[in-house]
């Protein structure tokens, strides 16, 4: 079984999370799977390899992948986290999710400026986390080498958001 077919055979999906109309797509079961975590950290650092300098993780499901394609790839590990939760001086970006709107930050100075960076995150719906992140990223003086994804959730405009940017998605499925 290739690792697009492990992702959706594992995946779940939960109606009405976390709010009543929204349909959740759960990827956990595949994480726990140690044969399809494999087969989809392999996939996206394959994908971007020698392109990226450092990885950046998108809280919080995008930690899990890009920690393991940074070790995978032996690359620095940035975090972009949800708003109060790093110390310091952070830069922050506002979006709008499915069911309201939310605030991501990162800590500048982490790398050299001009570092190239894959962002990582597992599922790109309406593309507001992404587009934060890729412009926390360049706002912190690095360039964006693409953006990494386990699930598209096609029709949600997310991939026209991130236009400008590579962006490589395992699955693609209709929304």
């Amino acid at each position: 079984m290739n690792v697009s077919e492990l992702v959706l055979e594992l995946s779940d999906t939960i109606p009405d999370f976390p709010k009543s109309g929204i349909v959740f797509r759960d990827l956990t079961p595949v994480f726990a799977d140690a044969d399809a975590f494999t087969a989809v950290i392999d996939d996206l650092a394959a994908r971007f390899h020698g392109r990226f300098d450092a990885v950046v993780g998108v809280e919080a499901r995008g930690f899990l992948l890009a920690a393991a394609i940074a070790y995978a790839e032996h690359v620095p590990l940035v975090a972009v986290r949800k708003a109060g939760k790093l110390p310091g001086e952070v830069l922050a970006e506002d979006y709008a999710l499915e069911y309201g709107t939310a605030t991501l930050e990162i800590r500048p100075g982490q790398l050299a400026q001009g570092s190239r960076v894959l962002i990582v995150d597992d599922v790109l719906a309406t593309g507001g986390s992404s587009s934060a992140a890729a412009r926390l990223v360049e706002r912190s003086g690095y360039s964006v080498a693409g953006i990494g994804l386990v699930l598209e959730l096609d029709g949600l405009g997310g991939r026209e958001r991130l236009g400008a940017y590579d962006v490589y998605s395992i699955v693609a499925e209709r929304a």
